[in-house]
């Protein structure tokens, strides 16, 4: 391959090892901090199990596929709704059951080949799902970014000057993403964060005394189960996280594929989807033993493959291990800690309508048919149940809703109408995050 600078294989000289697995950092960065921040968890914790997961990754696929693995955005949702329901713990043994769903998943296709679940995850169902958590996550983004809390009550009040600051922070990630080409332009977020950050501090709306306490060593807030809380599975919990894999394992699908298609390689079929998805929910299900929220491969950090046309692992591995270095410096987190709640709005806002949009891209690159009643029917009842917050109670301490229920209903209604034979010439291959 004559444009490769360094292929997959390939060990870079130390010097340019160092630089290369830092660019990889800076561009997962902002997106691993941020899901924590939104969801109560620890930005040390995700930075440490993003590091530790992506070497399990890449020890499972055999060296042989140059991707990072950060936070994922689709369990945002679940994870906010176990938290309310049962606590932090709850979510934590969510993350290790999607951990386990995925195992058993890759355990079947390495049995019986890929393309059944190719046929039963089509985009017509996929693309209006991942619609479903950019638009469901929109309250949220706009709240941050706007209102902020009425002290001793659990009211809330519109404040101008950080919504300025919000305004700021999207700004900037929205110019990054437009004008910004190489290396910077796979950094939006977190040069976002950086301005939004500044222009935060230059108003006065940080306040600094965590830092100042905060050891410059120190470890990260784990959660253990059994130590930290007690490790109960109900099917409230199951029904809450483990849906979410109809969209993820779909994510996973396309980043494979796009993945393949950079570094000139198919991954579908060597080391196999069974053993890039088993590194997946294995990377998954370390993270939330420890604390951590689910992992997915980034698409962020494939653009830096991309850009680079450097896919060397052994530089994938040095962002790992740079993110699990991080994750012990206490005076970094403790700043991460102080980024004002409407920052982290503004940069939202982008976020999660790139993730609605990003399921909009996929019905379209698909070429998938409006104009056929079937594919109307199974779009429209998705984003409505979705976005409408149906709820299917079972009994007072069981029920289906959200995002979870959309799934199930997306997945049932694609196999039971008629016509699926006709629909299922639409190309799974072209998903993109």
């Amino acid at each position: 391959m004559s444009n490769t600078v360094l292929d997959v294989n390939e060990k870079p000289s130390g010097g340019q090892l160092i630089t290369l697995s830092f660019q990889h950092m800076f561009a997962m960065f902002g997106s691993t901090i941020l899901v924590p921040q939104l969801v109560g968890l620890s930005p040390a914790i995700a930075l440490l199990t993003s590091g530790i997961a992506t070497i399990f990754f890449l020890l499972i696929t055999k060296f042989q596929v140059p991707a990072y693995l950060g936070s994922s955005f689709a369990f945002i949702a679940p994870i906010i709704l176990a938290t309310q329901i049962g606590g932090v713990g709850s979510a934590m043994i969510g993350g290790m059951l999607v951990g386990i769903t995925y195992g058993i998943v890759s355990l079947i296709i390495w049995k019986s080949g890929y393309k059944w679940i190719m046929k039963l995850l089509p985009p017509i169902v996929v693309g209006p799902v991942i619609m479903v958590i950019g638009l469901g996550l929109a309250g949220v983004a706009v709240d941050m970014a706007m209102n902020i809390p009425i002290p001793d009550t659990d009211l809330k009040q519109y404040s101008f000057i950080h919504f300025t600051a919000a305004l700021v922070t999207l700004l900037t990630a929205v110019f990054c993403t437009v004008f910004f080409k190489n290396i910077l332009s796979t950094m939006p977020i977190l040069i976002g964060l950086i301005v939004g950050y500044i222009y935060s501090a230059a108003i006065g709306i940080i306040d600094y005394s965590a830092v100042k306490e905060a050891a410059w060593f120190e470890f990260p807030a784990f959660l253990i189960p059994g130590v930290d809380y007690d490790f109960v599975i109900t099917p409230h919990l199951i029904l809450i996280m483990v849906p979410i894999v109809i969209v993820t394992i779909s994510e996973h699908i396309g980043h494979q594929l796009v993945l393949g298609k950079v570094v000139n390689r198919d991954y579908i079929k060597e080391p196999g989807l069974h053993r890039s998805l088993l590194g997946d929910g294995f990377g998954t299900f370390v993270s939330a033993l420890i604390g951590g929220p689910p992992k997915t491969t980034y698409g962020e950090n494939i653009g830096v493959l991309a850009i680079t046309r450097v896919y060397s692992v052994y530089v994938i591995m040095g962002a790992a291990v740079i993110a699990i270095l991080l994750s012990f410096f206490g005076k970094a987190m403790a700043v991460i800690a102080t980024i004002p709640t409407a920052v982290l709005g503004g940069v939202s806002i982008l976020l999660f309508g790139i993730i609605a949009a990003s399921g909009l891209r996929m019905l379209v690159e698909a070429n998938v048919d409006f104009g056929n009643s079937r594919n109307l029917v199974i779009a429209s009842v998705i984003l409505v149940i979705g976005i409408g917050g149906a709820k299917f109670v079972v009994t007072e301490s069981l029920s289906i809703e959200g995002m979870a229920l959309a799934a199930i209903i997306g997945v049932i209604l694609n196999l039971v109408l008629p016509g699926r034979k006709e629909a299922a010439t639409q190309d799974l291959g072209k998903l993109n995050k």
